[in-house]
């Protein structure tokens, strides 16, 4: 009988989420029967209590809004990467029992980057300052030399974002989310707000553009992304993003690497172009 391993997506909401369409495709591919992938309609009161239930079947955890915070004191240890914005979108179960927590959108997003050839930057903007700002941020703080522009509609955000700069060592400047047109003519521009936000940015792509990443996938494309492209500029989407950092989770959950990208992101393209 194959070995019984289990592991999940949390989150509130969690319908629409693609994660077990990857996953699932990464077991098949990887040849690993007996291990499933589910979702669970889970919130910050009823994260404690859900951990309390997990036997040692787990092998990991995947984790959206709004628990990528809330997770961390149920956890023995989080990596580096996860604590330098606080934020764990994965958990492992290791053999011992320890319950270890990482951010894989980090690197996935400068994984998804690299595929499309964009390996540094000389400067870059972020459009927008909430939870996958501050991911960009750090991913950005790898790859770009120069100067990153974060554009944003509140002061409170604002004064979070500079704390995040400095924490990464970045060199980062706030500018007010009305300027945000001028953000285009970047060389490199990561949209990290919510659906229809950029809708109003897209008369004022430049003729010439350099690189998007929108980290939106349903729907897409975007009136930005949509513009952008049809101005012949490069574009990395969310999907990219999601495969790289869905990835990422399945080497760790289950000690196979590489994980198979090609599947998985095949099974995530045909998953939207059923919705």
């Amino acid at each position: 009988m194959p070995v019984s391993r289990r592991a999940a997506v949390l989150g509130s909401p969690i319908a629409h989420s693609l994660s077990p369409v990857l996953h699932r495709a990464a077991y098949a591919q990887l040849g690993l029967q007996g291990w499933t992938y589910d979702r669970f309609e889970i919130d910050e009161a009823a994260l404690p209590g859900f951990f309390s239930t997990l036997g040692p079947e787990w092998a990991g955890l995947s984790l959206t809004m709004p628990l990528k915070r809330a997770v961390i004191p149920l956890l023995d240890e989080i990596s580096d990467t996860a604590a330098s914005v606080e934020a764990v979108n994965t958990v492992v179960f290791t053999d011992d029992g320890r319950r270890v927590g990482d951010n894989t959108d980090i690197p996935g997003m400068v994984a998804a980057l690299r595929e499309h050839g964009i390996e540094q930057a000389d400067s870059a903007a972020i459009l927008g300052a909430g939870a996958t700002a501050s991911s960009a941020l750090a991913a950005l703080a790898r790859i770009c030399t120069g100067e990153i522009v974060v554009y944003v509609r509140s002061a409170a955000r604002a004064a979070e974002m500079r704390q995040w700069g400095e924490r990464l060592e970045a060199e980062v400047r706030i500018a007010d989310w009305a300027d945000a047109a001028e953000a285009l003519r970047r060389p490199l521009v990561v949209a990290t707000t919510p659906a229809g936000t950029t809708d109003a940015l897209a008369s004022a792509v430049p003729e010439r553009p350099a690189t998007l990443f929108d980290v939106l996938y349903d729907p897409w494309p975007t009136m930005l992304a949509a513009r952008w492209s049809a101005y012949g500029g490069a574009v990395v989407s969310g999907l990219d993003l999601l495969v790289h950092q869905a990835a990422l989770q399945v080497e760790q959950m289950t000690g196979r690497a590489p994980a198979p990208l090609d599947a998985m992101r095949k099974a995530g393209e045909h998953a939207l172009a059923g919705r």
